[in-house]
């Protein structure tokens, strides 16, 4: 009877402490697949959003508010627009330091691969617009793809791109509505790049009116999944989506 207890109180613990190592390692794992999902949907939005953006140069049909901008500075400076929206999303970072607004991974990725994968797009799209039913087709092309880009980008949760912290962090610091500080900034960087030489048009407005919806259809699509977080491994839950971030895609 000594033995039987012995052993039995020297053993009971080792099938418990096994079946939590099971399952934390499962979780964990479940971790890092999450991950390398949020990554991939974080490069593969920002790639497709330079791309749809370079989609809607080629159309010819006009540009996104920004996008007329950069093109507007670009025809003035003689660089590449590309380029161009790598060194006005660099200058609009820095505008979040007086926000106090903290960039993530996202963001300064966004500065960059955006404007790389602008110019690589348009590198391989005939220099002369065709047709016009073809460039209906890429105008509806580059809008749906800046939709679902930035579904992908946003849904991946690793900081929003600079211009929309720029809106939301002047939301917090004046208390101004994300909708009306987006419209009078977008408005003003509009008339900017058409003054300077940007292209607006028919698909500056069809931009202006679809996009929001698109981005928070696209959004739901691409959601992932929130972490588990009770049980017993009691780890955190996924921290869900802020209020700011919403509000940018409310048009």
């Amino acid at each position: 009877m000594t033995r039987v207890r012995t052993a039995g109180g020297a053993g009971a613990p080792q099938p418990a402490r096994k079946g939590h190592d099971v399952t934390t390692g499962a979780h964990e794992r479940r971790g890092g697949g999450r991950l390398v999902r949020r990554l991939t949907q974080l490069y593969a939005g920002l790639v497709l959003y330079g791309a749809s953006a370079a989609l809607m140069v080629g159309a010819g049909l006009g540009l996104s508010p920004w996008d007329v901008f950069h093109q507007g500075v670009a025809e003035r400076t003689g660089t590449s627009i590309g380029m161009v929206s790598v060194a006005v999303g660099a200058v609009v970072l820095l505008l979040w330091l007086p926000l106090r607004q903290r960039p993530g991974l996202g963001t300064v990725s966004n500065v960059v691969v955006v404007g790389l994968s602008l110019d690589a797009t348009l590198a391989l799209l005939p220099a002369e617009p065709g047709p016009l039913a073809v460039r209906v087709l890429l105008l509806v092309a580059g809008i749906v793809g800046n939709g679902a880009a930035t579904g992908l980008y946003i849904a991946a949760r690793f900081g929003p791109g600079p211009r929309d912290g720029l809106m939301t962090g002047l939301h917090q610091r004046t208390g101004r509505s994300v909708r009306l500080l987006r419209t009078g900034i977008e408005l003003t960087v509009l008339a900017s790049g058409f003054a300077l030489g940007g292209s607006a048009g028919v698909g500056t407005v069809a931009y202006a009116l679809t996009i929001g919806p698109l981005a928070q259809w696209f959004l739901r699509v691409f959601a992932v999944p929130p972490a588990t977080g009770g049980g017993r491994t009691g780890g955190p839950a996924a921290p869900t989506a802020p209020r700011g971030r919403r509000a940018i895609l409310r048009r």
